[in-house]
């Protein structure tokens, strides 16, 4: 991949919702960026749970499988562990780029508020508060508690994106595919990454 492709670090945790962590990796790969993928344990369990696809546990393995998925070129994506301190994500001395946590386990959420860095993830998402980098974090909870709340509330000021799994209606869906997208729609908007998947709000459907 060119030096200048952008880059995206995806990070898939516990939450419910790995459809839409599944749906904007392709959507990234084809839009040309390299992406920095984290894959929790309790994410694997959840991408098996929910859908037909199969993510192996060594990460050679998971590289091929995610570049297989997606048709991404050799070298687009790829795949860091739980405790690669050395990788991209884990300095702000790294590559800059922006972080999406999709889905976003509540487990999750409080860590990021409370600056912890038990794992890659986690430090990722610390490296991007402090580096002041775009930091957008899908919920996928309900109902919410006082707790998760507050979390949200506090990781909103420090200025990440709070943007929970609610897709809309108002573009008629009629299949479950319509609403993954509308949800990784507004994701790639606030990537400033471009995306026909549904129109922007006054635009033709045509």
């Amino acid at each position: 991949m060119a030096d200048n492709s952008p880059v995206i670090n995806l990070a898939f945790t516990g939450a419910s919702g790995a459809q839409y962590g599944l749906r904007l990796l392709q959507c990234l790969v084809a839009n040309g960026c390299r992406v920095n993928v984290m894959v929790s344990k309790a994410a694997q369990v959840v991408i098996a749970t929910e859908t037909e696809f199969r993510l192996p546990g060594s990460k050679p393995a998971m590289v091929e499988a995610f570049t297989d998925y997606t048709k991404a070129k050799p070298g687009q994506v790829q795949v860091f562990g739980r405790e690669e301190w050395f990788s991209p994500p884990a300095s702000g001395s790294g590559e800059k780029a922006p972080l999406v946590v999709c889905p976003c386990s509540t487990g999750t959420l409080s860590a990021l508020a409370t600056g912890a860095s038990n794992n890659l993830i986690e430090r990722a998402g610390d490296v991007a508060l402090k580096e002041r980098r775009k930091l957008i974090l899908v919920l996928r909870e309900t109902p919410y508690s006082e707790v998760h709340l507050e979390n949200m509330l506090k990781l909103t000021r420090m200025g990440a994106v709070i943007m929970p799994a609610s897709p809309g209606f108002y573009h008629n869906p009629q299949s479950l595919d319509d609403l993954v997208d509308f949800m990784v729609a507004r994701i790639l908007d606030h990537l400033d990454l471009p995306q026909t998947l549904v129109p922007r709000w006054g635009e033709s459907a045509d």
